[in-house]
C-alpha cells in the first residue's frame, strides 16, 4: 500500500487530534481563557466532551489510526485546533511559528510529541517568520498552497519555500484580504477545502482571483459556499476519503451541494468545539498519512 502525507482528500490512514480533556481541560480553564483568545462565547466543558466524542468516532469509523497530543500546561485551549502548529510532508514534519501570540508554545509541544513517536522533523519556521497550518493545503502531491495572511507572513512563506522547493514541491501563494483584521482567525482553509483530486469547497467572495483561476486551471470543480453559511464554517470541510466529508452542522445548502457533487457527508454538532473558537473539522485534526 502506497501512502503519502501530500494530500487533503485521500483515504485517511493516521491522524493526530487533541481531545477536549487534553486541551480545554476544565470549565475553569475555559472561563479563564476564552475572551483573551477571541472566542465568540465560552464553550461549555461537558457539552464539548459530548460533541468531541461524536467527532472522534466519525473519524475512527473510517479506520484511521488516531494519535493524541497530550495535555501540556504551557499551551492554551486553542491547542485543540491542532492542525495549525505543524505541516505534514513526505520528508518530515515542518514545525510552524504561530502568528497568534496566545499560541506561541504549541509548535514546540507538538515537536516533542512527534519526536517521542520517532516522527522525523524536516525543519522549523523561525522568527521573524510566521506560518500556521491552517494557511496551508495540498492541491496535489507536488503542489502546496499557502495563504499570505495575518497569521502567515512573507518571511514564513520564504522559509517554507526554502524547505520544499529543493525537493520538487511547488509552493503557490494566495494573498488573502484584510477581512476582519489582525485579531480574526482567517486562514486559507477558511475559504478552501479540497475534498477530491478535482473537487474543492470554496468561498469565492474572499478568494483571490489569481488563486481561484489557478484552481480552475487545475480542473477543480468548485462547490460554492453561500454567504449565509460562511461564518458558520460551511467552507471548513475535512475529507476522510475522496468525496467523504465531515463538516459542522448548520450548513444545509453547502451539505446539499456536496451531496449533489457525489459526496458522502457526515455532520457533527460543533457549537462548543468548533463555532465558538472558529475551528472546524480541518482545524481539529493534524492529518498524517493518507492512502494513495
Amino acid at each position: 500500500m502506497k501512502t503519502t502525507y501530500h494530500s487533503e482528500y485521500l483515504k485517511l490512514q493516521s491522524v493526530y487530534i487533541k481531545p477536549v480533556k487534553n486541551a480545554f481541560v476544565s470549565e475553569e480553564l475555559l472561563k479563564q481563557q476564552w475572551q483573551e483568545l477571541h472566542y465568540l462565547s465560552q464553550p461549555n466543558y461537558e457539552k464539548s466532551l459530548k460533541e468531541y466524542d461524536f467527532f472522534q468516532k466519525a473519524i475512527k469509523k473510517n479506520g484511521a489510526l488516531i494519535h493524541q497530543f497530550p495535555y501540556e500546561e504551557k499551551v492554551s485551549i486553542d491547542s485543540i485546533y491542532c492542525r495549525d502548529a505543524a505541516i505534514a510532508t513526505d520528508f518530515g514534519m515542518i514545525i510552524c511559528n504561530m502568528g497568534k501570540s496566545g499560541r506561541i508554545n504549541e509548535p514546540d509541544a507538538q515537536m516533542q510529541a512527534f519526536k517521542n513517536e520517532s516522527i522525523s522533523i524536516l525543519g522549523v519556521i523561525e522568527s521573524p517568520g510566521t506560518l500556521e497550518g491552517g494557511d496551508v493545503a495540498w492541491l496535489d502531491e507536488k503542489t502546496l498552497a499557502v495563504g499570505h495572511t495575518y497569521r502567515t507572513n512573507e518571511e514564513g512563506i520564504r522559509q517554507l519555500k526554502t524547505l520544499l522547493e529543493p525537493k520538487g514541491v511547488e509552493v503557490v501563494v494566495a494573498d488573502l484580504p484584510h477581512y476582519k483584521g489582525t485579531s480574526d482567525v482567517f486562514h486559507l482553509m477558511s475559504i478552501l477545502s479540497p475534498v477530491d483530486k478535482d473537487l474543492a469547497v470554496v468561498y469565492s467572495p474572499l478568494m483571490p482571483i489569481r488563486f481561484r483561476n489557478e484552481l480552475l486551471k487545475r480542473n477543480y470543480q468548485l462547490v460554492e459556499v453561500p454567504d449565509e453559511e460562511f461564518e458558520s464554517m460551511g467552507c471548513n470541510v475535512l475529507a476522510i476519503g475522496p468525496r467523504e466529508c465531515l463538516m459542522v452542522q448548520g450548513n444545509p445548502k453547502t451539505e446539499e451541494a456536496l451531496i449533489n457533487a457525489g459526496c458522502k457527508v457526515t455532520s457533527y454538532k460543533g457549537e462548543n468545539i468548533s463555532v465558538y473558537g472558529g475551528g472546524g473539522p480541518t482545524c481539529l485534526t493534524r492529518p498524517l498519512l493518507r492512502e494513495v
